[in-house]
């Protein structure tokens, strides 16, 4: 069905959302640097967690999911699933820590931890890293997903659409900052959720219903078919060496935006903005349950029937673009349109937001006009705030220009994966080991980068491969550069020490009152009990569908009755 004038109206009415919304930002003031990229410090658990379940939600993400499944099964999804560890040592360990650090961007944090030149160049130098190349890259596959879906659904041609979407995104981000941002993300989240359950249910229903599906997937890939199982040690579809990396290595090993280790991009922006230490761990814990345990199932049910009613098709990820136009009448379709487009909205303004973050905070500031140069703290903020407005236009144009060269989602995934394979170690251990300095980090970024691209002419060419040979030698290199290079200074350690309080034993003789630090193994814990609650909802929700209805709600009864002792614990104790 193509677009009618009730899809049309529907999606005008988002972008007078949009339009509203960025005036009351600017009604609220964006006066300094911590209004416009932090959002004033004082946003609640409920509006942070949910703003970061937005931005994850980018218009790629089913597509790519759509892609996993035509290409390795349900089990193909542990290529991110996986990073729900990542992401609850972030809740329960770093969530606090990087709120006490009190820094406006993750770099800034490095000369907190770190001092003098070494630590001046590394800030610099991650920080238009990030801003700039790994970006402006996420940016380029977020858009060819969007662009994907509108071209399907409105027959527009792909550049018009692209150029359109950057021209409104950017100039709504210039005007509200993150306090538009994060209010458009709690707006899209429930857009979004409605829109993408809504197209399952048109989609099962379309093939005669669940039953239907499993009879059509073993007709056309016969009886003993893989598509539907869930442990990727048990699909053949799955290397064994890959389904080891993907739950082995991959989360605490590589670096990747939304799930770094150790917490970092936008989700510590996220952070920074929440209002206390409290309200930071609940806001990340909120938005690791929904993200991988509320949200994926609505995306593969759709994938599968896409299997099955597109079976040569040939960009398998453009099936979830079709369905939606093939199935949905006027008004749904228009919904489910302005669902993508506030997914991508939220995406690329949180990426144009926080890029620029980086820019002026660890870079402009400090170089090109310091706050020294002023009159006044006041005059000096208001130049920043308007010298981030031109320059998060200026990173929306080099956007368009990288999306460019973008065809597919996945391949944009793993190469993010593998430039840094081998540096989220350091990022894990830097707040729990004093002994690890710039130069850990420096070596960590250079040798990662190197390696990845040496890989290949090294004999290894696949993604697992590729994956252990660049973290064994980025770790081995930055753990003896570590050795080999003095440590940080007394004060340095001592100063960050006291600010930030880090639990655990790597940090003897830092203590002021001569008391041991806070442990680390009842968070540990949480970890993995939590862990084990979203595998088990998960895994739930597949048995309602595919398998024991009793087993199935069995799993999740058991998944929630976890999480609600878990959160009963954080709000009972000191975070």
């Amino acid at each position: 069905m193509a677009f009618a004038l009730l899809d049309y109206v529907v999606m005008g009415s988002y972008v007078l959302v949009m339009i509203a919304a960025a005036w009351a930002a600017k009604r609220r003031g964006q006066q300094t640097l911590d209004d416009y990229f932090a959002g004033g410090r004082d946003l609640p658990w409920w509006l942070v967690g949910i703003s970061m379940v937005a931005t994850t939600f980018a218009a790629d993400t089913p597509l790519a999911v759509t892609g996993i499944v035509a290409s390795e099964g349900i089990a193909g999804n542990w290529i991110w699933w996986n990073f729900m560890f990542s992401g609850l040592f972030t809740v329960f360990l770093y969530a606090k820590l990087w709120k006490r650090a009190d820094v406006l961007t993750d770099v800034e944090f490095i000369e907190l931890r770190y001092g003098g030149k070494p630590a001046e160049i590394l800030r610099s130098f991650r920080a238009l890293y990030l801003a700039f190349p790994i970006n402006c890259i996420i940016m380029g596959w977020v858009t060819v997903g969007m662009a994907k879906i509108l071209t399907v659904v409105t027959g527009a041609e792909q550049w018009t659409v692209i150029i359109v979407l950057y021209l409104l995104i950017g100039v709504y981000i210039a005007i509200s900052g993150l306090w538009g941002v994060v209010v458009t993300d709690f707006i899209q989240f429930f857009i979004a959720m409605i829109g993408t359950i809504l197209l399952a249910v048109y989609a099962v229903d379309s093939v005669g219903g669940l039953d239907r599906l499993q009879a059509e997937l073993a007709r056309q890939f016969g009886e003993g078919h893989d598509y539907l199982t869930f442990n990727p040690f048990t699909s053949p579809k799955i290397m064994l060496s890959t389904a080891l990396v993907w739950i082995g290595m991959q989360w605490w090993a590589s670096w990747y935006p939304g799930a770094e280790p150790g917490g970092g991009g936008y989700i510590a922006q996220r952070m920074f903005s929440a209002r206390d230490e409290k309200n930071a761990v609940g806001g990340t814990l909120l938005f690791n349950l929904a993200h991988y345990a509320v949200r994926p199932w609505p995306w593969i049910l759709v994938a599968l029937v896409s299997l099955v009613t597109y079976p040569g098709l040939a960009d398998k990820e453009a099936g979830y673009a079709k369905l939606m136009v093939d199935l949905l009448p006027s008004g749904l379709l228009g919904l489910l349109a302005v669902a993508f487009l506030s997914a991508f909205v939220s995406t690329i303004s949180t990426h144009l937001n926080w890029g620029t973050s980086y820019v002026m905070n660890d870079f402009y500031k400090r170089y090109i006009y310091p706050p020294e140069s002023f009159e006044s703290p006041e005059k000096a903020q208001r130049h920043y705030v308007w010298i981030s407005r031109w320059a998060t236009l200026a990173m929306m144009g080099l956007a368009i220009l990288v999306s460019y060269f973008f065809d597919t989602v996945k391949g944009g995934w793993e190469a993010i994966l593998s430039i840094g394979a081998g540096t989220g170690l350091v990022f894990m251990l830097r707040w729990f080991w004093w002994r690890i300095n710039a130069w850990s980090e420096i070596t960590a970024m250079l040798v990662a980068g190197v390696a990845s691209f040496a890989a290949p002419e090294l004999g290894y060419d696949g993604f697992a491969s590729t994956m252990i040979f660049t973290t064994t030698v980025t770790t081995v290199a930055w753990l003896l550069v570590t050795f080999a290079t003095p440590a940080e200074s007394e004060h340095t350690l001592r100063e960050f020490f006291d600010q930030v309080r880090p639990g655990g034993p790597g940090w003897p003789g830092f203590t002021s009152d001569g008391n041991p630090v806070e442990p680390l193994w009842p968070h540990v814990i949480k970890v993995f009990i939590s862990a084990a609650a979203i595998i088990g909802f998960l895994y739930g929700m597949g048995q309602l569908f595919f398998g024991s209805l009793l087993w199935g709600i069995s799993l999740m009864a058991g998944a929630v009755l976890i999480i609600i002792w878990v959160v009963l614990q954080l709000v009972r104790q000191k975070v």
